[in-house]
């Protein structure tokens, strides 16, 4: 699945030092079998996160991590910290890779039973980064278990129930964090819920008080409710506000591969496709990068935004990722990325594939953009009732959406849809 965008966002971590990197946390998955080649950088090789360009203080602060963690790979301590700001680092980059460092840095403590809580949380991160959403979130639990006051814990507590579509609990999470950490810090993750559960006009109010606060004016906290404001305009079917709210905390924020990737797939979503090519491919400093140091996620963006304007870089961005899904596959990966789902779907290039993937992962996770994929999949492939798993969790949810509501009238109205289930 995209590691962009999954999946649902949560506040973001706060580092053990402000000095190491501000950055803003988006939840999203892969299922964690082992850590595959791809995610792991060579042992010698320290791959600089673009955000820390910017300052030699924040990449002195990440050398000092990095050489501390290989120093003593078997230093707890020195572990946790290194994994916790790469894996932050994954998360708001969108470079697999990093995730792959956190797990390697937690390797020699994967199946302990007896860690401190910061252990726990990281290795529960890591977990659901890889899709493995059960037992990141029971080791989440355990985490809070041990520190019941931290509340960057139970924020990923409700971010894993919301993306497991279990919404009376995540409900109960944002109820605890009231009742924890007051009203006001509880207030972002009910109006998540709100636009969640068909009521994206009263989180649009409660998130632009949110965002207006002194508490939550550092620059990650800005991303995440930007970041859920303007999802919250467009699926109350305002997305004119959504682009103006995503565009203009991009020029706050151009490091955020969340914002960057949202205002680009809502771009195309509109027909804008010169401007969705120009988000996508742009990098903070350049006019426009190299299509090699893209994310998928951002890169199949690019595709889908040459094809609307019919130019001539359409072959060569297909023919790179197609040459990525292919180097993906001869290592035998068993990630579902969303960018492939997408590419399958969307971009057309496998439809049937791509129904058999939904399916598949649809029983690891239950989000929008999955939600509207799997329904189109099934439509195309004439297999209205293969979909019929999303018209559950949209009346269980109360959730829809512009795009999403017409298409499941269509599923329902579809000739295969009184023809049995498959």
């Amino acid at each position: 699945m995209d590691k962009s965008r999954r999946p649902t966002s949560v506040r973001a971590i706060p580092l053990p030092t402000r000095a190491t990197v501000a950055l803003c946390v988006l939840c999203w998955g892969a299922s964690l079998a082992s850590a595959q080649e791809r995610f792991k950088p060579s042992q010698t090789h320290v791959v600089l996160p673009t955000s820390v360009h910017a300052g030699s203080d924040r990449q002195a602060a990440w050398r000092t991590l990095d050489k501390a963690w290989r120093a003593q790979p078997q230093d707890l301590s020195a572990s946790l910290a290194y994994a916790r700001a790469v894996f932050t680092l994954g998360l708001t980059e969108g470079d697999l890779r990093w995730y792959g460092s956190a797990k390697a840095a937690l390797s020699p403590w994967w199946n302990a039973q007896n860690l401190p809580a910061e252990a726990y949380f990281l290795r529960g991160l890591v977990k659901q980064g890889f899709h493995d959403f059960h037992e990141g979130l029971q080791d989440i639990e355990r985490a809070i278990a041990l520190e019941p006051g931290r509340p960057e814990l139970w924020s990923w507590r409700f971010a894993l129930h919301l993306l497991l579509a279990d919404m009376r609990a995540a409900e109960q999470d944002a109820d605890e964090i009231a009742r924890r950490f007051g009203d006001e810090e509880a207030l972002a993750y009910r109006a998540v819920l709100r636009y969640r559960s068909g009521q994206p006009l009263d989180a649009v109010d409660m998130l632009s008080r949110a965002i207006r606060w002194a508490r939550f004016q550092d620059d990650s906290s800005q991303d995440w409710l930007s970041f859920h404001r303007g999802e919250a305009h467009r699926v109350a079917g305002q997305p004119a506000r959504a682009l103006e709210v995503w565009g203009q905390r991009l020029k706050v924020s151009p490091q955020s591969h969340l914002i960057r990737l949202s205002l680009a797939e809502l771009l195309n979503q509109q027909g804008q496709f010169k401007q969705a090519k120009t988000i996508a491919m742009a990098t903070p400093g350049q006019a426009q990068s190299g299509t090699a140091i893209m994310t998928d996620a951002l890169l199949m963006q690019a595709l889908l935004a040459s094809r609307g304007l019919k130019d001539a870089d359409e072959s060569r961005l297909a023919q790179q990722f197609e040459a990525r899904q292919q180097s993906q596959g001869q290592r035998q990966e068993s990630l579902i990325e969303r960018p492939a789902l997408i590419y399958q779907i969307s971009y057309g290039r496998d439809v049937k594939a791509g129904l058999a993937l939904s399916i598949q992962n649809w029983q690891l996770q239950k989000e929008p953009p999955d939600a509207l994929l799997f329904v189109q999949a099934a439509l195309a492939q004439g297999q209205a009732r293969a979909a019929e798993p999303v018209l559950i969790w949209a009346q269980k949810t109360g959730y829809t959406d512009p795009q999403l509501k017409p298409l499941l009238a269509q599923l329902q109205s579809h000739p295969s849809w009184t023809g049995g289930r498959p």
